[in-house]
């Protein structure tokens, strides 16, 4: 699929992996929706710097833990610029917890974490799936190696991204053939999920296979080639730097 002249929505577009792809995407010739819930100010940046750059981008605003406002967002766009053609499901939530805590995983980090990194993910392929039942469309989900090892910032996040693997494969099949549905799962990635612990990740680095941890370029650079392969659906693509070999 070419990128040129496609509309694509990418939730948490204003940071970190989701702005890497939001600017990866407009220099392919994307049109731009940059979703943000409360990283306002980096969302406009970002769009700022795809329009400096000459490209066309938008920012708005939604929870996608919320199917009315995700709902919303997308009829937005929609109306604004034309049509959706790609949707990037990167919009994820962690809280830091000892694997082996289990007393502090609560109710409320088990809903917070679900209703994001899942139900927010589900919610946003339902949305767009109307718009690119009729031209062909492609989504890529933004998943974790935590959910294939288990093992990650915190036992929840840990599920929610092995749900996220499985949420992929399911809505291949159900969109299919008009749709495809991948997801990236990367290893460790340079992002401000690493903010005070630095030297942890510094000390990772060097017992990866290519000795370097991840950025978002990298990542975002695979997403767009994952969107563009047309021959591709259902699959779990991990980006790691060799860390789970």
């Amino acid at each position: 699929m070419e990128l040129k002249n496609k509309v694509a929505i990418v939730t948490g577009g204003g940071t970190g992996i989701g702005k890497a792809t939001s600017l990866a995407l407009a220099k392919r010739g994307a049109i731009v929706a940059v979703n943000y819930s409360r990283s306002q100010t980096d969302a406009e940046e970002t769009v700022q710097q795809i329009i400096a750059e000459g490209g066309q981008a938008i920012a708005i605003q939604a929870d996608v833990s919320k199917d009315q406002e995700v709902r919303g967002m997308v009829h937005a766009v929609a109306e604004q610029l034309g049509t959706i053609d790609l949707l990037v499901n990167n919009a994820s939530i962690t809280r830091h917890i000892p694997m082996n805590d289990l007393e502090a995983v609560t109710d409320d980090i088990w809903d917070e974490l679900i209703d994001v990194n899942v139900k927010g993910m589900f919610y946003s392929a339902r949305a767009v799936s109307s718009y690119m039942k009729n031209n062909g469309g492609a989504i890529v989900n933004v998943g974790s190696i935590a959910g294939t090892t288990g093992l990650g910032s915190s036992l929840p996040y840990a599920v929610s991204k092995s749900a996220v693997h499985g949420l992929t494969k399911s809505l291949a099949r159900a969109l299919a053939p008009n749709i495809r549905v991948n997801c990236i799962a990367p290893g460790a990635v340079a992002t401000r999920w690493w903010a005070g612990r630095e030297e942890q990740m510094n000390r990772l680095a060097p017992r990866l296979l290519l000795q370097s941890i991840s950025t978002p370029e990298d990542i975002a650079s695979m997403i767009c080639s994952t969107l563009e392969q047309e021959a591709l659906t259902g699959q779990i693509i991990t980006v790691d730097s060799g860390q789970t070999l």
